[in-house]
């Protein structure tokens, strides 16, 4: 038989391929060759035919038919064949397969082979494929590589040995007496390996971070040799030494100095070195950077080192790499509830960033613009915000537009500021806002009594020939309903008044109801409109009642409907439509968040309490008072009100998993349906009693110990708690969900109730999706009022989507700590 061709000259033939159909031969007329001497035996060229099978398996053809030449030629005593046979197992083999066991005594018979480098080959196989099997059956090889004093090979072993607590987590010990001189090598591969051992030895296990606290000062030692060191061509990039090695030190140092004192306290002088020493011209000083910011926010740092964390992220904002942009909005936007006063510094260069081309910074700069909105900045944010929406993609238009709401809700310095913010956000993004932003803005507009004559007139200027806005066209349309009579009437003081005629107006009501860009629902507000005005005209009476009674037929049902209704007003009850159509009364404010809530005062040191409306009266069924009092098995159950809208209707059912899915969801306290027996619970604002200048809650938990309340299918419920500086009998309780699985969970909804002695509130969550591979938590908070300090006891319900499915699950979390209740 003919020898073979060179893996060369089978690439330089593929490469002359003009069409895929040609390559596919070309691999289909090898592959043949290839198994013809695979069968045959063929010794001499079998290492060459294993490396054309590898190289066909990287452009993606079949290539599993070599995986037993592969074992013949790791048994094979010349290393050119060990060589090529080893990176065939890792290529071609994993452990799903059964034939990787085969190998194992080879990779034994090598670890304790005579040649270095072929004891390289086994330990990087090894480290790359090993299943726990072999990871138990070889670990103990490994682990008298890892204390040989061949730098070559421990470098090699400390990377297998990750590789083997990765995959056997409880032979983690074993390798604990080799890490102990570890850290003492010159060689900066093995230094480098050695740390990437202990950080996954400290990630794994709590002892372990523990007993590695004490070589905290050595790595400082080491950070400082690196960054004090002179040039040295061996380990230097873009000269700065060895920044890999660097990187990965500070990597550990945080895992170590987090929520320790003392570790941190060791690491504040080398991590202030490094950030200032660091050169920022080239990206390698930037990544080392990045770390160190990384490390000095998530350890017990000083204060004026955040401060310079946050400065170093400052100056990321103004380099031209987006990269390092868009890592430095991310990097500030964590931190900004924590060190709000050192982000602020930095306000002007973060609203730059919203003129940035790239859509991702573009976002980061916009959310982190309205996290450090505060009433001292309301004004000139809301200007930059507000030029931002009237350039930015539609995509932004919708967040951008519920983000001002929010902020001039919270911070606005005045009435009229806060309507023309709206009424602005309305005519340049008005068919992007959120639903109830009508009904809030109508609701705002009543409540001003003293700025009804401005707001109409601005209304109906705004309005005037121009339909596209929906839900600005609404709002005037109601506006003008109520206070037409003071449009006519030009008494407006705030900006000078226009003349307008009654004719004018109903031109204006009815140019919209006859429009084509008008919708059902603003059709409706706008014939509502002009019958209110029948009240408020009063030479035009007769056109009004024309216009009513022409949509008593119109097609659109709804429209109908409300034209003979108000058509029998004005023949039947016509004594009666002055009192019908008067002016709506103060509306009340609704929250979302329970009777109260602790608003975010972005750096200001005033907590504003929100308006709370009380518990509605009236009888509910008996049935659905035993269902609710049955939630923990007994009658002295009180439901907690959840913040995350259902759409689900009401169940008149008593079926447990959908009891709390059925709570109502206005924001004011539902009264607990009860039967006659069992007393109404009332709910006390106690989260804002005693309110005063001391913050609400404690920095720092005060020991009490966090518990996992739940971990089923892959998602896993963490509380950790707070005790209430202003009054003792308040625990927040922070939940924080992870998903270990491959996929994200979404529509993800956390729900709890309490025994009827305790009062409960959920505060809305930080998202609505968990992601996989827990790269992110989805944080909730729970405030628990106490008074009689008993045990604790709640049932949550779970609900999200996973996998397309629907998912819902109910727990009952009995092992609070004993300091969270007492």
């Amino acid at each position: 038989m003919p020898a073979p061709i060179r893996l060369r000259e089978l690439i330089r033939t593929i490469r002359t391929a003009r069409t895929q159909a040609e390559e596919r031969e070309m691999i289909q007329k090898e592959c043949a060759a290839i198994r013809s001497s695979f069968r045959e035996e063929d010794n001499t060229y079998r290492c060459r035919n294993v490396a054309k099978l590898l190289y066909m398996h990287m452009l993606g053809y079949p290539a599993h038919f070599g995986q037993l030449e592969c074992l013949k030629l790791i048994a094979s005593q010349k290393f050119t064949d060990k060589r090529i046979g080893y990176l065939g197992a890792m290529l071609l083999l994993d452990e799903r397969q059964d034939v990787h066991l085969l190998m194992t005594n080879c990779i034994k018979n090598d670890l304790n082979h005579s040649t270095q480098y072929v004891q390289g080959l086994a330990l990087c196989t090894l480290g790359c494929m090993g299943s726990s099997e072999m990871c138990r059956d070889l670990a103990g090889e490994v682990e008298k590589l890892l204390k040989t004093s061949n730098s070559y090979l421990r470098k090699k072993a400390a990377l297998c040995a990750v590789h083997v607590i990765r995959k056997v987590p409880e032979l983690m010990e074993m390798f604990l007496p080799a890490t102990k001189n570890l850290l003492n090598e010159k060689n900066h591969g093995v230094l480098h390996t050695s740390v990437v051992l202990l950080t996954e030895m400290c990630e794994r296990s709590p002892d372990m971070l523990a007993h590695f606290r004490k070589l905290v000062p050595q790595l400082v030692r080491i950070l400082k040799n690196l960054i004090m060191s002179g040039y040295s061509p061996e380990h230097d990039v873009s000269g700065i030494s060895d920044p890999f090695l660097q990187v990965r030190i500070l990597r550990l140092l945080r895992i170590l100095g987090r929520n320790d004192d003392d570790s941190s306290e060791a690491m504040n002088d080398i991590l202030a070195q490094v950030a200032t020493n660091t050169e920022t011209s080239k990206n390698v000083g930037n990544a080392i950077l990045y770390e160190t910011v990384l490390t000095i926010m998530d350890i017990k740092s000083e204060s004026g080192l955040r401060v310079l964390a946050i400065n170093i992220l400052g100056r990321f904002l103004l380099n031209n790499d987006k990269n390092i942009r868009y890592v430095a909005l991310t990097s500030l936007l964590k931190t900004v509830q924590t060190d709000h006063n050192a982000v602020q510094r930095h306000r002007s260069t973060i609203v730059d960033c919203l003129k940035d081309l790239d859509v991702s910074i573009k976002r980061r700069a916009m959310e982190l613009s309205f996290a450090l909105v505060n009433g001292n900045n309301i004004r000139g944010m809301m200007k930059e915000l507000l030029y931002f929406l009237d350039s930015c993609e539609p995509e932004f238009k919708a967040d951008c537009a519920s983000g001002i709401f929010l902020a001039a809700e919270k911070y606005a310095p005045s009435k009229r500021w806060h309507i023309d913010t709206i009424m602005r956000v309305l005519t340049t993004a008005g068919s992007y806002v959120r639903d109830d932003a009508v009904p809030n803005l109508i609701q705002l507009i009543t409540n001003s009594v003293e700025m009804h004559a401005y707001t109409v007139q601005r209304l109906y200027k705004a309005i005037l020939g121009d339909y596209s806005q929906q839900p600005l066209v609404q709002v005037a349309a109601w506006c003008i309903g109520e206070y037409g009579d003071l449009l006519v009437s030009g008494q407006c003081e705030e900006e000078e008044p226009i003349q307008v005629t009654e004719d004018e107006v109903l031109d204006i009501l009815e140019s919209v109801l006859i429009s084509n860009m008008s919708t059902s629902v603003t059709r409706g507000y706008a014939l509502t409109a002009i019958m209110k005005l029948s009240t408020r005209f009063t030479c035009t009476v007769n056109r009004i009642k024309k216009v009513v009674s022409i949509y008593g037929s119109s097609i659109d049902v709804e429209l109908q409907q409300r034209a003979v209704e108000y058509n029998a007003l004005f023949k039947k009850y016509d004594h009666m439509r002055s009192a019908l159509l008067e002016r709506m009364p103060v509306m009340e404010k609704v929250t979302t968040n329970g009777p109260t809530e602790i608003v975010q005062t972005n750096g200001e040191t005033e907590p504003a309490p929100l308006e709370t409306k009380p518990p509605p009266s009236g009888p509910q069924p008996t049935s659905q008072a035993n269902d609710l009092l049955d939630l923990l098995g007994g009658n002295d159950i009180t439901p907690v009100i959840p913040t995350v809208p259902t759409s689900k209707p009401a169940s008149a059912g008593g079926e447990l998993l959908d009891l709390l899915g059925d709570i109502n969801l206005t924001g004011a306290p539902a009264a607990t349906p009860a039967p006659a027996s069992v007393p109404q619970i009332s709910q006390p604002p106690f989260l804002l009693d005693g309110l005063s200048s001391q913050p609400l809650f404690n920095d720092i938990t005060t020991g009490i110990p966090s518990i996992t309340a739940y971990s089923k299918n892959g998602l896993k419920i963490e509380f950790t708690f707070e005790r209430s500086n202003t009054n003792p009998s308040v625990t927040v309780i922070t939940i924080q969900a992870s998903n270990s699985t491959e996929l994200d969970m979404t529509d993800f909804v956390f729900q709890a109730a309490v025994p009827k002695t305790f009062q409960l509130q959920l505060l809305s969550p930080s998202s609505s999706i968990v992601p996989a591979f827990n790269t992110g938590t989805i944080t909730q908070v729970i405030k628990v009022l106490n008074p009689q300090k008993q045990q604790l006891r709640m049932r949550i319900k779970l609900t999200y989507n996973h996998k397309g499915s629907a998912m819902q699950d109910l727990a009952e979390v009995n092992n609070f700590p004993p300091q969270s209740w007492q």
